[in-house]
């Protein structure tokens, strides 16, 4: 057993040193037609390092010849299945740049869009490169509004939009979160201008009533009559929304607490008058 082991181990570093050998060849040739020969075995047998590696050499020699559109295109997509989707997506919008026309071009437009997609991060990070997608898509469905890849278009940009309103409700949330509420209420207004429908409407109404409560509580007294009335008034808003709200029981405790407050201040005034 222990033979048999061995010697499959030993076939294995065998066959691994060939391999080593043969890629340094393949590296040495001189030829750029010879040498993209054996980048395109590599290519087609899924090595795409190695095939990547040939094609970096010989990019630009081939730029000029009848294997030039392919070789830029194969380079293009070797950093893609190398999840290297940023260089990926360069090469890929160079092709357009370089073949406009090329039987490429349609698959390396939705594929320079996929590369930024794909490149996307989390909500809460920085979305550049979402906007960057989402840009890169709706210029393919420009250029191509017959294409058999529109449905799968249509669902990116969904995904993306998605995201982007996720970041959008975070931020506007993060300012209820440190205390800055006059900004909370700003920022989740407009969180919901920037997208209407909105999975988040019921919670950002929510934050908005309550982001008025404590801009009221928080205020100089000359202030807070009015704020408190704002408070009332975006409860109403929101019972008129979500009747069935499970926030409904904190909310009216928050409007009734205002209401007190309103009269309070109401009868402060008269009195000082008087």
């Amino acid at each position: 057993m222990l033979k048999k082991i061995s010697f499959i181990i030993l076939v294995s570093l065998s066959l691994a040193f060939l391999q080593s050998c043969e890629f340094n060849t393949a590296k040495k040739i001189q030829d750029p037609e010879k040498k993209y020969e054996k980048a395109l075995e590599y290519y087609e047998t899924g090595k795409y390092a190695k095939a990547q590696i040939l094609l970096d050499d010989i990019i630009l020699s081939l730029r000029m010849t009848k294997n030039g559109e392919d070789a830029l295109y194969k380079f293009a997509d070797s950093y893609y299945h190398l999840k290297d989707y940023i260089l990926a997506g360069y090469y890929f919008r160079k092709y357009v740049s370089d073949y406009p026309k090329g039987k490429h071009a349609e698959e390396a437009q939705f594929m320079s869009a996929k590369c930024y997609y794909l490149d996307a991060p989390k909500p809460k990070l920085d979305q550049q490169a979402t906007y960057t997608a989402l840009k890169e898509f709706e210029l393919f469905i420009t250029k191509y509004p017959e294409s058999n890849k529109i449905d799968e278009c249509n669902k990116l940009v969904d995904e993306l939009r998605a995201k982007l309103e996720t970041k959008s409700f975070l931020n506007a949330k993060l300012y209820y979160d440190i205390g800055y509420y006059n900004a909370a209420t700003i920022a989740l207004n407009n969180s919901t201008k920037d997208f209407p429908d909105t999975k988040y409407k019921e919670e950002i109404m929510y934050l908005i009533v309550k982001s008025k409560y404590k801009y009221a509580e928080n205020s100089i007294i000359t202030k807070q009559k009015e704020r408190y009335e704002d408070t009332v008034k975006a409860f109403e808003k929101f019972t008129e929304k979500y009747p069935e709200s499970s926030y409904i029981k904190e909310l009216k405790t928050i409007k009734e607490d205002s209401e007190k407050q309103i009269l309070k201040l109401t009868d402060n005034k008269t009195a000082s008058i008087n």
